[in-house]
């Protein structure tokens, strides 16, 4: 998860206008009240522990259709930021980079990306691009159809060369420091890092052997750590990002079907793990001790964190729930913000603004919800 600045979050709605290259927007979903959420701090994280207040603010969503779509959609992480305001969906089903402009809230989707029918837990589905990361003016973009990472040029939206490696690929993330990408590769139980020094130009460069299957990534620019998780074993490690070894290692506290995403507070230490349920705050500081934790409702995934204004987004697919929390100087959580999504919308991303952005897949829309500087 990159590390951007954010603010706080409304309830007010993302205006969308209608251009000629998109689909308009759907009417609003509608305001829905979720549960409140479950938060607990650890006793070394009591004082000014978390507080509901007045209550959290009630988020709204609007929907934007994904062009060319119709539900279900294959959908995972997506990405945002970048030298213009921009999400970037990657859609398998299409075979496409669907890249929704903020300003004029229309897509404009990048064709080209091949797919393939695999068989998921013993249903039929189309596999093709599932991940995206933004580096230094491109895009890198994994699909799991052809175990490849791809870039594209952000300035012309130009599908350029693909680099395919020899297990499938999962997440992706651009290291600014070292001009690398660091794929989660769980099957052979591994990160794969990628030379991209030559940014429209991915080569190989070594693999990181792990004990179990990597899920999720984060990374601490400060501390030059490389942040995943082995959602097999229940266990997150820090590896260091210059010498490519692992430096740390603790229990997620994810039972029992183990971590999800994981999210950093650079300026603060914490180590932020998604369980499918729960977010659980660690200190990056010392070895991973407990501060909080944050019930989110099942279905979670990826997360996003906002470094800045120390908010903490979390979509719950099966919940069909956002949560918005602030984490305080001892690492325990506030909510700040709820809303209703759609059944198996997840893995939320966030602009510079906190507007945030996530798929309901079955639907095939975008939903936005906006915020504030």
């Amino acid at each position: 998860m990159s590390l951007r600045p954010g603010g706080v979050l409304l309830a007010a709605l993302c205006a969308c206008t209608k251009a000629s290259t998109a689909v308009p927007s759907a009417a609003p979903s509608g305001t829905v009240v979720a549960p409140t959420p479950v938060v607990t701090a650890t006793p070394g994280a009591a004082q000014g522990g978390p507080s509901l207040g007045a209550g959290p603010v009630q988020l709204t969503a609007r929907s934007i259709p994904l062009p060319g779509a119709s539900g279900p959609v294959t959908v995972d992480y997506l990405a945002s930021r970048g030298l213009h305001a921009r999400v970037y969906v990657p859609v398998g089903d299409t075979g496409s980079l669907d890249v929704f402009d903020v300003a004029t809230s229309t897509f404009r989707r990048i064709d080209g990306f091949k797919t393939a029918e695999r068989e998921v837990r013993g249903k039929r589905r189309m596999m093709g691009p599932s991940a995206a990361t933004v580096g230094d003016g491109f895009v890198y973009v994994g699909n799991r159809a052809t175990s490849e990472v791809c870039a594209v040029e952000e300035e012309t939206l130009k599908l350029g060369s693909c680099l395919k490696l020899s297990t499938p690929t999962d997440g992706v993330a651009y290291v600014a420091s070292e001009k690398e990408v660091w794929v989660t590769t769980p099957r052979d139980h591994s990160l794969t890092v990628l030379d991209a020094s030559k940014p429209d130009t991915l080569k190989p460069k070594l693999a990181i052997k792990t004990d179990g299957d990597t899920e999720g990534y984060a990374v601490d620019v400060a501390r030059g750590l490389f942040y995943t998780n082995l959602e097999d074993s229940n266990r997150t490690l820090a590896v260091d990002i210059k010498t490519h070894s692992v430096k740390a290692t603790w229990a997620s506290g994810c039972v029992p079907d183990g971590p999800r995403g994981v999210a950093v507070d650079g300026a603060r230490d914490f180590v932020i793990v998604a369980c499918t349920q729960s977010v659980n705050v660690f200190d990056g500081s010392h070895d991973g001790a407990p501060l909080g934790t944050l019930d989110t409702g099942a279905g979670v995934d990826n997360i996003e964190y906002l470094d800045a204004a120390k908010l903490l987004v979390v979509a719950a697919g099966k919940a069909a729930r956002l949560t918005v929390a602030r984490l305080n100087d001892h690492g325990a959580p506030t909510v700040v913000g709820l809303g209703g999504t759609a059944e198996g919308a997840r893995n939320a991303v966030a602009d510079g603004n906190g507007n945030i952005y996530l798929v309901d897949a079955r639907a095939a829309r975008l939903l936005t919800f906006a915020g504030l500087p």
